[in-house]
This record gives structure tokens, C-alpha cells and sequence, in this order.
């Protein structure tokens, strides 16, 4: 199977369903930006320091890769089956961030994003993610995008923030709070 199809060559690419769109278009920026943050979770999944959390990453691109096909769909004439997400999917993010919070100090303070590679990579997901999300939103503007993608993609983000302050307290990584210069 060849990967280069010739077909975008006139910056057109298609969605599920058949149409052609722009590549600039804001449908293919939000799931872009989804697959951009399904590396950055692999990047943070291959960090030694995810050993144990490496299965929950790996599932969490599963679920980045059903919120991209839900992106890149159609949804006027898609008929494709697509897999989708289901409120255990938030759930299980929640139910994480429970179980790390309680070993964390209280957050009193904005921390400064750092202290270690794998810390600042987890950062750099959040980040991504939350972009993600604002996409998502503003694509909900103009076309239909399930409650549940920007729900996931909400809690996600949040779901990296404590894993960097999580990864960081393994570590013993001090966290460096943000101390507004008056």
C-alpha cells in the first residue's frame, strides 16, 4: 500500500463520509491537534518513569485515537461505525486523579512547569490537550461535536496536571510555585 496519495497535493484532504475539505479547515486543526497530543502522550508513556502507568497512557491514545475519528468524520454523512467514548472513560480519569491527590501536597499556588524531562513532557501534553479542547469547542460552534469529546479532552488536561505534580513528587522533584513579581 502506497501512503502518498497525490490526492491533497491541491491542500483538499477527505473526511470520513467522503467529503473534501480544506486542510486549513478547523475540523482537520481539531483533530490534528488530537493526534499531536496522542504523541506527546506516547513520548510521555516511553519516559522510564511511566513503567507503572504505561498500560492506563497506552489506553489513553486509545481514546485520543476514537476522539480523532469522531473529529475527522462527517457527521452529516458519515455512516461509517465509529468507536466511542463512554462516560467510564471520564470516570476513570477522575477516579486516577483521586488516587494521586491523596498521596500530593495541598496546591496552594501555580507551579512553574519543570524539574524533570518526563515532568516538563507531561506539561507539555496538558498543554496540548488543553488546546486540543478549545478546538473541539470552537469546532461545537459549527458543526456537531459529542458533549462527551470535550468532557474527555477537559479532564484529560487535568489528568496530565496531576500527573506531572504526581511524576514530581516520585521523583522528589521539588515544585517550583510561581511567585508574581510586583
Amino acid at each position: 500500500m502506497k501512503i502518498y496519495t497525490r490526492t491533497g497535493d491541491q491542500g483538499l484532504t477527505s473526511l470520513i463520509g467522503g467529503t473534501r475539505v480544506s486542510k486549513g479547515s478547523l475540523r482537520i486543526e481539531a483533530y490534528g491537534t488530537v493526534d499531536e497530543l496522542n504523541s506527546h502522550v506516547g513520548l510521555l508513556r516511553d519516559q522510564d518513569i511511566n513503567a507503572p502507568r504505561r498500560l492506563l497512557l497506552k489506553e489513553l491514545q486509545d481514546r485520543l485515537f476514537t476522539i480523532g475519528s469522531a473529529l475527522a468524520a462527517d457527521p452529516e454523512k458519515s455512516r461509517m461505525k465509529l468507536p466511542d467514548l463512554h462516560e467510564a472513560d471520564v470516570k476513570l480519569l477522575e477516579d486516577e486523579m483521586d488516587r494521586m491527590n491523596e498521596e500530593l501536597p495541598e496546591l496552594r499556588a501555580f507551579i512553574l512547569p519543570g524539574g524533570h524531562p518526563a515532568v516538563s513532557m507531561a506539561h507539555v501534553a496538558r498543554c496540548v490537550c488543553r488546546r486540543a479542547e478549545r478546538l473541539a469547542i470552537h469546532l461545537r460552534e459549527e458543526s456537531f461535536v459529542a458533549d462527551l469529546v470535550v468532557m474527555y479532552l477537559n479532564r484529560l488536561s487535568d489528568y496530565l496536571f496531576v500527573l506531572s505534580r504526581y511524576m514530581a513528587h516520585e521523583l522528589g522533584v521539588e515544585e517550583v510555585t510561581w511567585k508574581a513579581r510586583v
